[in-house]
């Protein structure tokens, strides 16, 4: 997890300050995080998705050529205009004539090119960002849950909404810096060759604009780390604020977290608004040297077109390409900012990219047949979230074909972990579980999904349909499937008292449902997938004791010759199990029937003794 530790590192801090200074490979975290002005590596990996449209940047490259070629011959044109075709003379005339019509055979050109260059560019951006949002999503289908325990969903949709969105405005004007640059230096080859002494006179400004922005560089790039910081802190705060809005409004701390929220907002608005002067202080200056040179060609070609040492058509011709000289510079100071957006949030896309997918298929892996036995067992098997603290230490149990076996133990005693590791969801540090004879990691992910169905305390419905989201897992179950199913759990009779029944489209989560109805449709979910092995994650915890002995009735037949896995605190459903399992502190303490254990006088028997309904009720230390 050394890669996932990296990544964390690499991201925010919650205080929305900087991490501290440290070396990832050849960069700095803040390089890491935020990019350089021009990162190579960043660039590469964005050329990988640019890759498949390069004939669309050829297009749009050549279009940009040519209209920045356009641009510098316009005031040629107009040059020969002056000097040859103001002269009531019949050749003037002829070129005056000839002025204009090279002057519409240009902007023709120049409105074709640009035309060309933005429907071509602006379609292979759009091209590139889908194609950077779908690696992006099926990655994060994809990456170790013990990646997504440590990170904050606000970040990830940060990365996923506004980083895309830096690389989009990026990519959509990218190539415009190419023709900036390339009309930059025809303007200063022009003017060289046009009067290469007036040309040097009106480049003598540009020292100044070297000076102000080598003193600016460091100031606006650390305004655009600020704002970065910032902006993602708000977003992840945003995010857990209307995740936990139920817990919010529950134990009444709206004030407190809205007081929270508007000071992150607060220094969010104040970072952008810092970033965003730092951003126009160049475009001023610009301005400014833009009139001071064209009033140094005014007062020094006026005086020499007075004394017939300069041409008038070249003055203006000089004074065009002055005005058009800055506006590259402007435009490129502005795209400054642009380009360190997105190589930061290229970086940032680049290391979401970058998780390793820990839990994988093995080069070897075999299929789980179909019909496999639904054995499990556990053997030696230790495991921890970090590696440093196991949360299950040295395990050993097996569970026949067919039985239902219950997990108990206080909480934070390895149950819940026990049970994600016979989905493998995570990878066992020691030791192996093994699943109709198969060690889980040496068959397909998509074979062992398909004979183990989970159901969690804390049901999740997706936006859709109520058969939609019963057959989440079977698309090819069958409407009598379903509804058999759902008979089976007792939710029938509820979902066809809903407006349209099962075609009753739920909303986020499925908010207009009762705990208790969610927990129905979810167990239908496991039913119709019928898999050979069903896991119940304290999933009655959340049902009344009515609705309880109503899917205990359903358990007790749709559970015949499958094999169940439970996790439970109610006495009542523990009772009837073939084997309960005591776990205490990541250890198995005592395994076998209820009776069995009653009668061992151990920890088991002495819970009972106390008696209650639930083992909620009960500590189970010593």
């Amino acid at each position: 997890m050394a890669e996932e530790l990296e990544f964390e590192r690499n991201d925010i801090r919650d205080d929305g300050r900087r991490p501290p200074r440290a070396v990832v490979g050849s960069h700095s975290v803040e390089e890491a995080m935020f990019g350089r002005l021009f990162d190579r590596s960043v660039a590469a990996r964005i050329w990988d998705f640019v890759r498949p449209y390069r004939r669309s940047v050829v297009i749009s490259v050549a279009a940009v050529l040519v209209f920045s070629a356009t641009q510098l011959l316009i005031p040629l044109i107009i040059r020969y205009a002056i000097d040859n075709g103001l002269e009531a003379t019949p050749d003037s005339r002829l070129a005056l004539q000839l002025a204009m019509l090279a002057f519409a055979l240009v902007i023709l050109v120049n409105y074709g090119a640009s035309y060309l260059q933005e429907s071509v560019v602006g379609r292979a951006a759009e091209n590139v960002l889908f194609d950077i949002r779908t690696a992006m999503f099926s990655h994060l289908q994809h990456v170790s849950l013990s990646f997504m325990d440590k990170t904050e969903v606000g970040r990830l949709m940060s990365r996923l909404q506004g980083d895309v969105n830096s690389m989009q405005e990026f990519l959509e004007t990218s190539v415009l810096s190419v023709g900036d640059l390339v009309l930059l230096v025809g303007i200063v080859v022009l003017m060289l060759w046009l009067d290469w002494q007036l040309g040097l006179l009106t480049l003598s400004v540009l020292p100044v604009l070297a000076i102000v922005r080598s003193i600016w560089l460091p100031h606006a790039r650390a305004a655009f780390v600020a704002s970065h910081t910032a902006n993602s802190v708000t977003n992840g705060a945003l995010a857990e604020a209307i995740h936990g809005v139920r817990t919010v409004q529950g134990l009444d701390r709206q004030e407190v977290n809205f007081n929270l929220y508007t000071d992150k907002a607060h220094t969010n608005l104040r970072a952008h608004l810092r970033a965003s002067r730092l951003a126009q202080v160049m475009v001023p200056l610009v301005d400014t040297l833009t009139g001071i040179a064209m009033a140094v060609v005014v007062v020094v070609g006026g005086a020499r077109v007075l004394g017939n040492d300069l041409d008038l058509g070249l003055m203006v011709a000089f004074l065009f390409y002055i005005q058009r000289f800055f506006d590259p510079i402007r435009s490129l100071t502005i795209q400054y900012s642009v380009m360190q957006r997105a190589m930061a949030s290229g970086q940032r896309l680049i290391d979401v990219l970058d998780v390793p997918v820990t839990v994988k298929d093995a080069p070897d892996a075999v299929q789980l047949s179909a019909d496999a036995d639904g054995s499990v067992e556990f053997r030696n098997v230790t495991f921890g979230y970090n590696p440093d603290q196991p949360v299950l230490r040295d395990v050993n149990f097996r569970v026949e074909p067919g039985q239902t076996v219950a997990l108990v133990g206080p909480t934070g005693s390895g149950k819940s972990s026990a049970m994600a590791l016979v989905h493998r969801f995570y990878d066992v540090q020691a030791g192996s579980v093994v699943v109709s004879g198969h060690d889980v990691r040496q068959v397909t992910q998509v074979s062992l999904g398909r004979q183990v169905a989970m159901v969690l305390q804390e049901p999740f419905l997706f936006t859709g349909t109520v058969l939609e989201n019963i057959r989440y897992n079977t698309a090819d179950a069958s409407r009598a499937d379903v509804e058999a199913a759902a008979r089976a759990v007792g939710a029938h009779d509820f979902i066809m008292a809903l407006p349209d029944g099962y075609e009753t489209l739920l909303g986020e989560r499925g908010g207009s449902f009762s705990l208790g109805q969610r927990q129905l449709i979810s167990f239908a979910r496991a039913l119709v997938a019928d898999a050979r092995i069903l896991v119940l994650d304290e999933a009655t915890a959340s049902i009344d004791s009515h609705t309880e002995m109503l899917i205990q009735k359903a358990l007790t037949k749709l559970l015949e010759g499958r094999t169940g896995l439970v996790i439970a605190h109610r006495l009542a459903t523990i009772r009837d199990c073939d084997k309960i399992i005591v776990l205490q502190e990541g250890r198995v303490v005592e395994q076998g029937r209820h009776e069995e254990l009653i009668a061992a006088g151990g920890l088991y028997a002495r819970l009972s003794a106390v008696g209650g309904a639930s083992f909620d009720d009960i500590s189970l230390e010593e």
